[in-house]
């Protein structure tokens, strides 16, 4: 756990030391019971264990409901009041570069007149960044608990668009070999691929709803803020057609593949079929003189095997020059 509490009015920030398991934890408590009219606390959590997080939300005065969100984890991008504290359920997203695979995890904020609280779940942190940013912006602490609302969401909304370049990446890529020469079956990569696009999806489309109440006047927010959170929901907007447009195309280039991979198969029995025809004037030759009958003059005749093997070489170049004429060979 984390805390740090700022300075509305000069942005100045103050660390709690919260190292100490015990010791720690209850100075926090008592630091976030001293704060003043112009304080506001961020409190980071990781992972939190139940026992860990009821205790801070009951000095919190969060719902019950609310702590059992942020343990358990696994929510659809939301937000719900409880009181006079809103939450909000935020997926974070990143690109694994050497698997090609989209990783998610979850960020839980509640918003409270005096606190802030974020418990992460996930290998990714984007509160380390949004902090990073929050100091190098001391003016956006004057509105309060907002600021981190604001940071946070920024903060993953970037992450986003940059995983949503990197999966465009690999689908040129793959639109590449599609329509490439080489006889590669691309169906489970193109698959795979698309199965990480529908988790993107999944992540980005249901926060556009959840991020666009934030940016009206109808809260009571200072009107300051709004702009920042209109310029969020505007990048999310984006990112989401962006998505949604790679999920379009994946599903076209599945078809494509598929498509191309039939005509393989038809050029194949092409091929086939015309030396099977082309073997077949041979066969049928070497049928009619393996029968053996005794009434059949051209057994007798002194020239009869070498026109027999003329007739078939002669059909079967015929059949030859005729298929490669139409591209069948």
């Amino acid at each position: 756990m984390e805390c740090v509490i700022y300075q509305e009015r000069t942005g100045e920030c103050e660390r709690i030391d919260c190292r100490q398991a015990d010791a720690g934890y209850q100075v926090t408590l008592d630091r976030l019971a001293g704060l003043k009219p112009d304080e506001f606390a961020w409190i980071r959590m990781d992972e939190p264990g139940q026992e860990e997080l009821q205790r801070l939300g009951e000095h919190l005065g969060l719902h019950p409901l609310a702590v059992e969100d942020a343990v358990q984890a696994h929510q659809r991008p939301k937000q719900e009041h409880y009181g006079d504290v809103l939450a909000v359920a935020v997926k974070t997203l990143w690109f694994v570069e050497e698997t090609a695979d989209v990783e998610t995890g979850e960020v839980m904020i509640f918003l409270g007149p005096s606190f802030a609280l974020t418990v992460r779940h996930g290998a990714n942190d984007p509160t380390e960044e949004a902090a990073r940013r929050l100091a190098e912006q001391p003016d956006m602490a004057q509105f309060g608990p907002v600021a981190v609302l604001h940071a946070v969401t920024d903060t993953i909304v970037d992450a986003y668009a940059e995983a949503a370049a990197q999966v465009r990446r690999d689908l040129t890529e793959l639109e590449r070999c599609v329509f490439s020469s080489a006889r590669d079956d691309l169906t489970e990569r193109i698959y795979s691929l698309k199965r990480e696009v529908v988790e993107f999806r999944d992540a980005v489309g249901p926060l556009v709803p959840v991020m666009q109440p934030f940016t009206s006047a109808r809260n009571d927010w200072p009107r300051q803020v709004l702009p920042y959170f209109r310029d969020v929901t505007d990048h999310l907007t984006r990112t989401d057609t962006e998505v949604r447009a790679l999920d379009d195309l994946l599903a076209s280039a599945l078809d494509a593949h598929l498509a191309k991979v039939g005509t393989w198969q038809n050029d194949d029995m092409r091929r086939i079929s015309a030396w099977a025809a082309i073997f077949a004037i041979p066969t049928m030759v070497a049928g009619i003189y393996g029968m053996n009958f005794s009434h059949m003059p051209e057994l007798d005749w002194r020239y009869g095997y070498p026109c027999a093997l003329a007739v078939m070489a002669l059909g079967a170049g015929l059949l030859y020059r005729a298929f490669r004429r139409k591209g069948w060979l």
